[in-house]
């Protein structure tokens, strides 16, 4: 039978566009919602996410494990965003930090230390979060760098340790989409809530900066 303009024809197109609609939307949701599981199953508790044991995230960094109690799984940046690296001065010597960072009750621990010859140490995940800035909200966002030595001693920050610890924080702003500024780029002392000076008055930041900058686009530092 032919069915007049605006007749049962038109309303079965419309309910079955509607229809089509809330199913589409449907479909939508239930793809978003497999894909946030099939990101974040590893949370369900007694279920651990697989991880290479002995990787690191930058390459010719020496693995040596932390304590896990100065540290927390996560799996950054799908669950925290990563835009902020922090530098730290140990305050001791290289060998020190290393101990109280594998002791669970230092409390305490950064993502790599950095050594006046250069040598790179990385004892915490990029995508776990570690206890290292004093400010949980500083923790989840950063990635932590120490450097050996004291505040009060300019000599500790040697040639070898600016440029090493430049082309790691160079490697960790491109792998994250992290800007090359002081803002983004920061010391511990510029960690809210904190009662820390480091890196202290020696560290020269506009060399530090230049250096970064130069890495990350390939150039020899100077």
């Amino acid at each position: 039978m032919e069915q007049t303009k605006g007749g049962p024809d038109r309303r079965i197109g419309r309910r079955a566009l509607i229809i089509g609609g809330a199913a589409a939307a449907v479909g939508t949701g239930a793809l978003l919602a497999r894909d946030e599981l099939s990101r974040m199953w590893w949370q369900v508790p007694g279920v651990d996410k697989p991880r290479v044991e002995g990787a690191v995230d930058y390459t010719g960094a020496r693995w040596v494990a932390a304590s896990s109690a100065n540290w927390r799984r996560a799996d950054r940046p799908a669950d925290y965003t990563v835009d902020m690296v922090i530098v730290h001065v140990t305050q001791g010597s290289f060998d020190s930090a290393v101990q109280v960072f594998q002791d669970p009750g230092h409390g305490a621990a950064s993502h790599y230390i950095v050594r006046d010859d250069g040598h790179i140490t990385q004892m915490i995940r990029e995508l776990d979060v570690a206890y290292h800035a004093g400010n949980r909200e500083y923790n989840e966002r950063s990635v932590g760098i120490e450097h050996a030595g004291f505040v009060d001693r300019p000599q500790d920050f040697t040639d070898a340790m600016y440029a090493a610890s430049a082309r790691l924080t160079a490697g960790i702003c491109a792998r994250y989409g992290i800007p090359v500024d002081r803002e983004h780029i920061i010391g511990h002392v510029e960690v809210p809530g904190t009662d820390h000076t480091d890196p202290g008055e020696h560290w020269d930041w506009d060399r530090y900066m230049r250096l970064v900058r130069r890495a990350g686009t390939g150039s020899t530092p100077a």
